[in-house]
């Protein structure tokens, strides 16, 4: 038992250190590719215009996920569905990063991306507890579990709006996938987990503020996509109500964002596919903060809630049906932390703008053009 465990852990190692290895070794090789075919970005930067930065990243950050795949995840039945489907979900944002898809083109292979696993190799939400065990049928569980991982994919690739964003939420996403994962015994998630993480933090160091390369549609859409695979086949199939939560806690920042925008988009009569400066980093840099302090606040928030999502896992205040007060404290604890730190966000994001002149000529400027 000790050993079988000691070898799911040196899997796990070794799966995140050749991800993180091979990201940033490949990485600089795509931005050069990128460059020479012109497929570049220039994001402005206050009143200056920052340099030409190569946007198709993606496809080191793919290299990067699907050989250490390929050697340390037991590709058998529904993990070889994952792979396969992170293999569509890349290629529909490499090809939008090539030739920019229409809104219906995209999402179109988004759902063939996600369908793959859920279809093809029965990794869809299948049953719950709640006071008993209660089965989905697959005509509900297919479709649910597809609109999902879609949904997922979009929310990472709105939130990947400022230098190393969506790269170090979503590697703090899959080490906390990976360590609940390896508490369940799901081997083949926590790997593929981890090889998610080793691949973000190898691409921070050339995506961080001021990146010379973004990750563009191609790695957004796989990351997207990945870690809402992971959390159907490796946490929602655990059955537990409570373990259904945590995928979203620990995804909360994007699931915010992107439904705040999505709201504000249906509010002012705008396509939902169309890009604005309404998500939470932008409105974190009109108050004042620099692009960096941005992502780094939001990384924080990030991770505040994943601890959360650990100490629920880790320290259940009711186990056995006896109260464990050390785990309610505990569970208290993080508690607090992550509704401090979330009431700290919305002070900052609601409050401080209002004494924020920048802010409000820049609100201004967005109710006249609205």
């Amino acid at each position: 038992m000790v050993w079988r465990q000691l070898t799911d852990h040196l899997q796990v190692l070794y799966g995140a250190a050749a991800a993180l290895v091979i990201v940033l070794v490949l990485t600089p090789a795509v931005g050069s590719a990128a460059r020479h075919l012109r497929l570049v970005d220039r994001r402005a930067e206050g009143e200056r215009v920052r340099p030409e930065v190569p946007r198709l990243g993606g496809l080191a950050m793919f290299l990067g996920v699907i050989v250490p795949s390929v050697a340390f995840v037991p590709l058998s039945g529904a993990m070889r569905g994952i792979v396969l489907g992170a293999a569509v979900a890349t290629t529909v944002g490499a090809i939008d990063d090539f030739r920019r898809l229409t809104w219906w083109q995209k999402l179109g292979g988004q759902f063939l991306a996600a369908g793959i696993p859920a279809l093809g190799f029965s990794v869809y939400l299948q049953s719950f507890t709640f006071v008993g065990v209660y089965h989905v049928p697959k005509w509900v569980g297919v479709p649910v579990t597809v609109i999902g991982i879609v949904a997922v994919m979009n929310m990472v690739n709105f939130l990947d709006g400022l230098d190393g964003l969506a790269a170090g939420v979503c590697a703090i996403a899959g080490a906390t996938f990976c360590i609940i994962e390896l508490d369940l015994g799901r081997i083949g998630p926590a790997v593929l987990a981890a090889i998610v993480c080793g691949t973000c933090l190898g691409f921070l160091r050339h995506n961080f503020y001021p990146a010379r390369i973004f990750m563009g549609d191609s790695g957004a859409l796989l990351l997207g996509y990945t870690l809402a695979a992971i959390a159907v086949q490796g946490l929602l199939k655990t059955a537990a109500l409570a373990t259904l939560v945590l995928p979203l806690l620990v995804l909360a920042v994007p699931l915010l964002d992107t439904s705040f925008v999505v709201a504000k988009r249906l509010k002012s009569g705008q396509p939902i596919y169309v890009a604005d400066a309404r998500h939470l980093h932008h409105r974190f840099m009109r108050v004042g903060f620099s692009e960096r302090r941005s992502v780094l606040y939001l990384w924080t928030w990030c991770g505040t809630l994943a601890l959360a999502a650990l100490a629920t896992r880790f320290a259940p205040p009711h186990p056995h049906g006896d109260w464990n007060w050390a785990n309610v404290a505990i569970d208290v604890a993080a508690g607090v932390l992550a509704v401090a730190f979330s009431a700290y966000v919305v002070y900052v994001l609601e409050i401080v703008k209002l004494a924020s002149p920048r802010a409000r000529r820049r609100g201004e400027t967005e109710r006249n053009a609205a």
